[in-house]
């Protein structure tokens, strides 16, 4: 008899799916709802079969989230020493080998770093290095990004800390009394499947790759050519008083006002609400059609014309150049109008690319996401400012990191190694070995603690501890028994022992598989992994060939471009279209199923 509760928390469930599919907030303030309902229902008073509030809190005793926390800092240091630039630098000596020996190279280093550093910031890193390979090779970049948000997939998949959810389910498998993960255990099914996804992508992947232009393709060739010049308000202007917005500046088509200059300084606040003075240095964009109309506006005069009194600047050139916003960019979550882009960054948006949509309309109103592509334009100056800075990585060079720490780098790399032993030797847990690793990384003064917080990315904390609460509550209910059953009820079929296994094996493999591709993957091997041991239990096998099906199928997300956050950040540079990612992801999809079905029984035999 399926009781209230099971029905209870199996809506709840269904509540949290269709908040994370439209999207209308944010996935770990969804979590927070989540854990908050059920907070609400530990007091209850018929709500026997709910958790009670002394057993949600437990979820914050769960190692593993402390262990992924110590991963970001881990990551974030070896990505500040310049170990992943260097790393990345090697691709930049072999455009020699073609399209073809590239991306066979491409893919085993990224996927060799991924399967020990967090793949967000490795896919970033990269990014610049491929546009830039992609040019050389006079290659579509469309050809390449894909295959390098993959590669980082499948180095995620070989180790235990190559992805969070290696390390959840290894947690939730020590919880349930079983032995967790160790290091290199998913190797052995991780691995092949590297070597079968390259053979995929280096024989299909450029007839089925689509050829996409950059987001600078949104301008058209007189966009392109915008100029920058800057003018001068006269002391007989009949401009001085009046707000910009009500000047004949605003009226005047082809060109933009970027800064107003008084007394050498830029003046704060809405350009477009400023009061002209006499004296005011204008910065304007131009468009070759726009100079003759800046010349028209009464009462400005520009720079290069006049030569008393006021230091002369030639009109030049804009730059245009895009850069993504980084997953630890401070400027996430609030507007152009708040961040007061232009006097901070001195450059405007000319657009915003998310999610496969140009954005040109209202931007000034949109909170900004990580993963956004910005297509800007200043000057050379600005551009180099913001180089120098971490909020916003330029696609136009490869990354140069802001301070030279490489002398830290053995150091970090030291520490890494003495914690992927100490792990693979079972002399400490992941989570202690991490910890341990982060305060010899302060300690060095790679970072500084303020700069370790920052790296945390507490959104997936917050959304894995919501999970893990609707996890347990699914289990107290008795939803994922059921479940479980439902499951078992395949070997009223008939068929052999074996068959009926493998079977359940791909129906789990299956149902783990499309969840992540609309939840994340840590949300998904919460809810996914409790149900694996349930379903060993109930047919008295060992669980972990399941167990690792559900660990494999959790971060194998190539169908859609939401799935996985790498996914998101080059469908925005690389201007796909979420069709895309179906065509070549697919594929892959049903090669790493099929491989994981064929593997996993032989690797981890069921003990029947």
């Amino acid at each position: 008899m399926v009781s209230w509760e099971i029905v209870f928390v199996l809506c709840l469930l269904l509540a949290a799916l269709a908040s994370f599919i439209c999207e209308r907030i944010s996935t770990d303030l969804t979590a927070l709802l989540v854990f908050s309902v059920l907070l609400v229902g530990a007091y209850l008073p018929f709500a026997e079969n709910l958790p009670s509030f002394e057993q949600l809190l437990r979820v914050f005793a769960n190692p593993a989230p402390l262990a992924i926390a110590a991963l970001f800092i881990l990551s974030a240091a070896l990505e500040k020493c310049g170990v992943i630039d260097s790393l990345a630098q090697i691709l930049g000596h072999l455009t020699r080998l073609g399209y073809k020996g590239l991306l066979v190279i491409m893919i085993f280093l990224v996927a060799g770093i991924s399967a020990f550093i967090n793949n967000t910031p490795v896919v970033v890193i990269f990014l610049p290095v491929v546009l830039s390979l992609s040019r050389k090779l006079n290659t579509p970049a469309s050809k390449l990004l894909i295959p390098l948000s993959y590669a980082s997939i499948f180095g995620g998949v070989c180790t235990l800390v190559g992805t969070s959810t290696n390390i959840l389910a290894s947690g939730i498998m020590r919880e349930a009394g079983y032995a967790g993960l160790s290091m290199f255990e998913l190797s052995r099914i991780g691995i092949p499947l590297i070597f079968i996804a390259t053979f995929y992508l280096v024989f299909f992947a450029q007839r089925r790759l689509p050829v996409r232009e950059s987001l600078t393709s949104i301008l058209s060739e007189e966009e392109r050519k915008e100029f920058f010049t800057e003018a001068f308000i006269r002391k007989d202007s009949p401009l001085i008083g009046m707000k910009v917005a009500e000047s004949d500046l605003m009226k005047a088509k082809g060109l933009r006002l970027i800064e107003i200059i008084r007394g050498g300084a830029s003046v704060p606040g809405d350009v477009k609400e400023t009061v002209l003075h006499g004296g005011d240095r204008l910065v304007i964009a131009c468009r070759p059609s726009g100079f003759a109309r800046a010349r028209s506006v009464e009462g400005l005069r520009l720079a290069a014309e006049e030569r008393e009194g006021i230091e002369t600047i030639t009109a030049h050139e804009g730059s245009i150049v895009e850069g993504v916003i980084g997953p630890r960019s401070s400027i996430i979550g609030k507007t152009i109008d708040e961040l007061n882009f232009r006097q901070r960054f001195r450059m405007i948006i000319l657009a915003i690319h998310r999610r496969g949509i140009n954005m040109r309309d209202r931007i000034d109103r949109l909170p900004l996401e990580p993963g956004d592509t910005l297509l800007m334009m200043g000057t050379d100056s600005a551009r180099e400012q913001i180089r120098r800075g971490d909020d916003i990585m330029l696609l136009d060079q490869p990354h140069t990191p802001s301070q030279d720490l490489r002398r830290k780098a053995p150091v970090v790399l030291t520490v890494m190694a003495a914690i992927i032993l100490t792990v693979s030797f079972n002399i400490l847990p992941i989570t202690a070995a991490a910890i341990i690793g982060v305060g010899l990384v302060l300690l060095a003064g790679t970072l500084t603690p303020k700069e370790a917080y920052q790296s945390i990315d507490w959104s997936i904390l917050i959304l894995i501890y919501g999970m893990l609460g609707l996890g347990m509550a699914m289990e107290t209910s008795g939803a994922t028994g059921m479940v479980a059953d439902l499951l078992a009820g395949i070997r009223s079929i008939g068929w052999p022992e074996l068959p009926t296994l493998i079977l359940m094996l791909a129906c789990l493999y299956l149902a783990t598989s499309i969840f992540t591709e609309i939840l994340s993957n840590n949300a998904t091997v919460v809810l996914m992994a409790p149900i694996a041991i349930q379903l060993g239990l109930q047919l008295g096998i060992d669980p972990r060939p399941f167990l690792i099906a559900v660990c494999v199928a959790s971060s194998a997300s190539f169908s859609t471009p939401i799935g996985y956050q790498t996914n998101t950040y080059v469908y925005s540079v690389g201007g796909y279209r979420f069709a895309d990612f179906l065509r070549i992801g697919l594929p892959l999809n049903f090669l790493y199923f099929a491989g994981t079905v064929v593997l996993v029984p032989l690797l981890w035999p069921f003990g029947i």
